[in-house]
């Protein structure tokens, strides 16, 4: 028990910490019971983020805040109205040619794999074959009954979605519009003596900021040098394989990994073990490494640097508490964390001071 006291004098008895610690706990708790309920809040927080800094750049030119906000705002409608009428029909289009060549892909998928055994014998045999095509029917049955009951539920995830695109840019625009209004709505309901909370805040509210705009930039970014290259070369799919490329940059490391899938499968069964194949995975090979080596540097410059372990810890942690948001905020989560350990009071462990003062008599 003496051991846990002074462990919990050292770190708990100044009163900074323990407001910062509940500020914490009660944040934690509201975003995992209620965040499911609060996405489109989320959403919308993540979009006026990327928003601010444009309306921030136009107030330093002198344009006032409201006009700045309707200005970009504008702009932003503009670009949703292009996504949901440019974008998301020729994804579902091209969603829709791929899975009417599924029986053809599988077919010929089969085949190859039927064929290892007679090239790799001393790798592959014939039981090892069966067993994986058992699997692979087994996951096609349970697929299908997932399919149906997507189907089934997507009369409710076509209401969700027109309830999101009325509500997000409402909420944008308000926060927005509001930014100082409910910050300092926030900020008269917490103590007055909150110094530790309010330096933690500034520099977490900077990383995020950073962060997230920075992300949306090099999701852009990667999504469309990645359909150009995929389109001039001739592959099919060309904007659902971008797209998956653009998003698998919210998940560091893991992502890029996965999408080298479905890339590599489309590029077999549509040209075999070709030259157009092994020049497509090359090419994804120059995005990835332009994307982590010249890119992200020049987007993320600010934001702290984490070990790539903790990146993937927190994405494995934030993930799997809050799904989506989870994932795309793990960095600025981490960073978070990061920042509380640093900017945690300590106060000298008592046996260290005991020891001291001992030694110096």
């Amino acid at each position: 028990m003496e051991v846990l006291r002074r462990w919990f004098h050292r770190y708990f008895s100044d009163p900074q910490v323990v407001i910062l610690a509940v500020v914490l706990v009660i944040g934690f708790v509201v975003v995992a019971t209620m965040g499911q309920m609060l996405a489109p809040v989320l959403a919308a927080l993540v979009l006026a983020y990327l928003l601010d800094g444009i309306v921030g750049a136009l107030q330093q030119r002198g344009v006032p805040r409201l006009g700045a906000v309707s200005l970009v705002f504008v702009i932003f409608l503009v670009f949703l109205f292009f996504a949901m009428l440019g974008l998301l029909p020729r994804l579902s289009y091209q969603m829709t040619q791929l899975v009417q060549q599924l029986p053809y892909i599988l077919t010929k998928g089969q085949g190859a794999i039927m064929g290892l055994p007679e090239r790799y014998p001393e790798l592959v045999n014939q039981q090892q074959v069966n067993d994986l095509m058992d699997a692979i029917r087994s996951e096609l049955g349970s697929l299908g009954q997932r399919v149906v009951s997507v189907s089934v539920a997507s009369v409710v995830g076509v209401i969700t979605l027109i309830v999101y695109l009325i509500l997000v840019p409402v909420l944008v625009f308000f926060f927005l519009k509001d930014k100082e209004r409910i910050i300092g709505w926030i900020i008269d309901y917490l103590p007055r003596d909150r110094a530790l909370t309010t330096q933690v805040w500034r520099e977490v509210n900077i990383q995020i900021g950073n962060y997230v705009r920075g992300k949306i930039w090099e999701i852009l970014i990667v999504g469309v040098v990645s359909y150009i290259t995929f389109a001039l070369m001739g592959l099919q799919y060309a904007v659902l394989l971008a797209t998956l490329v653009g998003l698998s940059v919210i998940i560091p490391y893991i992502g890029a990994a996965a999408v080298t899938v479905p890339i590599a499968a489309i590029a077999y069964f549509q040209w075999g073990w070709s030259a157009d194949f092994w020049y497509v995975l090359v090419a994804y090979g120059v995005i990835q490494a332009l994307d982590a080596n010249v890119l992200v540097p020049l987007l993320f410059s600010e934001v702290v640097n984490l070990h790539p372990v903790a990146i993937i810890i927190a994405v494995l942690v934030f993930g799997g508490i809050w799904g989506f948001w989870g994932i795309f905020f793990a960095i600025p989560l981490a960073t978070l964390v990061q920042s509380v350990l640093i900017s945690w009071p300590r106060k000298p462990d008592e046996a260290a001071e005991s020891n001291q003062s001992t030694s110096e008599a």
